[in-house]
């Protein structure tokens, strides 16, 4: 019986909402026809078909949250019958403890986790600490336990399993704490618990639902600061010459180059100069990258996305410029693919539109750094004839993973982006 479930759309995503169905109960489903459109923490989706035959039942209606793995709807072959329909993915019984945000799956809702119910969950998940993974021993789980487990990086062996028998089940690696297990080196967690806001007497508010996207956020980058070891430098830059530059470029380029770039193309090509800084923290190695995926963070109205560019050292700065504009309208409108925003190697964050003259940015995990780049500012500066005159300057800081790079590490490579960017004709070369 060729069950249709939620596919895993993204590398961080463990549900997926179901915003429209193309396709109604009766209906005859080709091989690549758009059954319907998924909305991911990242982009909004279509979702093709791989079996022909009968939509015999639709399971989630639209608006529906749905865990990755779980069963939507119902194809059948010619002469085939349904059985039963297919169960919840956390069908077991477990005890009356509402999950960590609201799920779906076939048609069965959950409510969100109250703060002593999520301090019950962490207790008993055991957040203190947790024993190593023992090879050869085979943990009771369900499928789709595994599924979601394998994309959080829990380990199973740390749950203890609600399901019939001790069986993990998909509920409890839902409520694992942050940081249960990893694949590959130790992870630190805490048995804080959050501090979570009080009503204010007297003091009207509003509760606004995370999305997924915001969810993902929140997790990634708490994981972030908890577990990668940051440090920062910063080095402010003579801008005139990148203005000047720019200026110039733009009186012939078919669309405008900006600031940002410029920037990205610096960035990239000094990772080619420095390639230490362009490498991951992989447990018990480091990950040196032979190429340069740039990762560009983009505001959206959920949050932060980081469509890539790849190869970026290789591209000009009119095919950055091309590329960025359309990664970033694409992610705005919630289009982009998955493979658009994966593989990223180093990050870029600017500032310098909103009128920010620095600030430092979280690491964007497994990447080993990102730069914040703040905005160009006029400001007295002495020349080299001692010489007080007006200067165009700006700040750029590079947080760092101090398990990959170290500070002698990063302030080469600044001096290799400095050099580029103060000299910006180089990246024509």
């Amino acid at each position: 019986m060729p069950e249709i479930t939620m596919p895993k759309l993204s590398d961080t995503m463990t549900e997926g909402t179901l915003l429209k169905w193309h396709k109604k109960k009766g209906d005859t489903v080709e091989v690549g026809d758009i059954l319907a459109e998924v909305e991911t923490d990242k982009a909004t989706m279509e979702m093709e078909a791989f079996k022909e035959g009968i939509l015999a039942d639709i399971f989630v209606e639209e608006g529906g949250k749905v865990l990755v793995g779980a069963p939507i709807a119902l194809v059948l072959a010619e002469g085939e019958k349904a059985g039963d329909k297919p169960k919840a993915a956390s069908a077991a019984p477990v005890e009356e403890v509402p999950t960590t945000r609201t799920a779906v799956s076939a048609g069965r809702s959950m409510t969100p986790l109250t703060p002593r119910a999520r301090a019950a969950a962490a207790a008993r998940n055991g957040v203190a600490g947790f024993p190593p993974a023992t090879p050869g021993i085979r943990v009771k789980s369900s499928p789709l336990a595994r599924k979601i487990a394998a994309a959080r990086g829990v380990r199973l062996e740390t749950l203890k399993g609600t399901g019939p028998g001790g069986r993990i089940i998909a509920y409890d690696v839902e409520n694992a704490p942050l940081g249960t297990g990893t694949n590959g080196g130790s992870v630190v967690t805490s048995s804080v618990a959050a501090i979570l806001p009080t009503p204010i007497a007297g003091m009207p508010e509003t509760k606004q639902p995370l999305s997924g996207m915001r969810r993902i956020i929140a997790e990634r980058l708490l994981a972030s600061k908890t577990q990668i070891p940051h440090f920062y430098l910063s080095v402010e830059l003579n801008a005139a010459p990148m203005v000047a530059f720019r200026k110039e470029l733009n009186t012939a380029a078919e669309s405008k180059i900006t600031f940002n770039d410029i920037v990205l193309a610096a960035v990239a090509r000094a990772a080619v100069v420095k390639p230490k800084i362009n490498a991951a923290f992989a447990g018990d190695s480091i990950v040196q990258y032979g190429s340069v995926n740039v990762s560009v963070a983009i505001a959206v109205e959920d949050g932060l996305v980081t469509p890539v560019l790849r190869d970026a050292q290789t591209l000009s700065l009119q095919q950055i410029s091309t590329t960025v504009k359309d990664l970033a309208s694409r992610a705005r409108d919630k289009k982009l693919k998955p493979e658009e925003y994966a593989g990223g190697t180093i990050t870029v964050s600017n500032l310098g539109a909103y009128g920010i003259e620095q600030f430092y940015a979280i690491v964007n995990p497994p990447q080993a750094a990102i730069l914040a780049v703040g905005a160009i500012v006029k400001k007295p500066v002495v020349n080299e004839r001692d010489e007080i005159e007006v200067g165009q300057r700006i700040t750029i800081t590079l947080s760092g993973d101090h398990r990959v790079v170290d500070g002698a590490v990063a302030a080469e490579y600044m001096g290799a982006l400095r050099k580029l960017l103060e000299s910006p004709a180089l990246l024509l070369l």
